[in-house]
């Protein structure tokens, strides 16, 4: 019990070699450490921010067909069937969409 066997001596000795064999080592060794940390955290970052443009995009695409859809409501609401023709229709539900772009711009 007091004393080493061979195995554990032969890996003390591997631990000294790779840490002290040559000047330098150790502080190349930490540097890789903190260049492999450094990136692990980048890594992190960007997976989350990616998730959360993601959830973005999708929110923003339920408010867009919801705005659609609204938009479309009024315009049927507004325009009489008998006197619009296609034409007329179109033109109605352009502004309409440029007055909802409008109100979206100014929430930003």
């Amino acid at each position: 019990m007091g004393a080493f066997s061979l195995w554990q001596w032969l890996v003390v000795l591997a631990v000294v070699l790779i840490l002290f064999a040559r000047p330098g080592k150790i502080s190349g060794i930490m540097g890789d450490f903190g260049k492999g940390l450094k990136s692990f955290k980048k890594g992190m970052k960007d997976e989350d921010s990616s998730i959360n443009s993601e959830a973005t995009e999708n929110t923003s695409h339920i408010e867009n067909v919801e705005e659609n859809a609204s938009v479309e409501k009024t315009v049927r609401e507004k325009a009489p069937a008998s006197n619009a023709t296609p034409k007329k229709k179109a033109a109605k539900k352009k502004a309409a969409k440029k007055k909802v772009a409008k109100k979206k711009a100014a929430k930003k």
